[in-house]
């Protein structure tokens, strides 16, 4: 039904050969992002590698779209404030 791959913060630890204490930490202070879900956390495969680069890959993907619009996004607000 859905193709995300998630795992627990268990499994997290294991492949990150880190203490399931240290992966907890790292979701609270958001820099593995997860979903809590009742009363257990799931984390997407993609937000594992936030850990490394400190963007999650949607986040990154968005942001590169971004700077692809930056230059049409300036000249637009420069024709706006030249209007005012």
């Amino acid at each position: 039904m859905f193709g995300t791959k998630v795992y627990t913060p268990d499994q997290v630890a294991q492949i990150l050969q880190l203490s399931s204490n240290t992966v907890y930490d790292l979701i609270g202070r958001g820099e593995i992002l997860a979903k809590k879900i009742g009363k257990v956390y799931r984390i997407p495969a993609n937000s594992i590698s936030f850990a490394f680069t400190g963007l999650d890959y949607d986040l990154y993907s968005a942001e590169q779209e971004d700077k692809k619009n930056l230059a049409r996004i300036e000249e637009a607000l420069a024709e706006t404030r030249s209007q005012i």
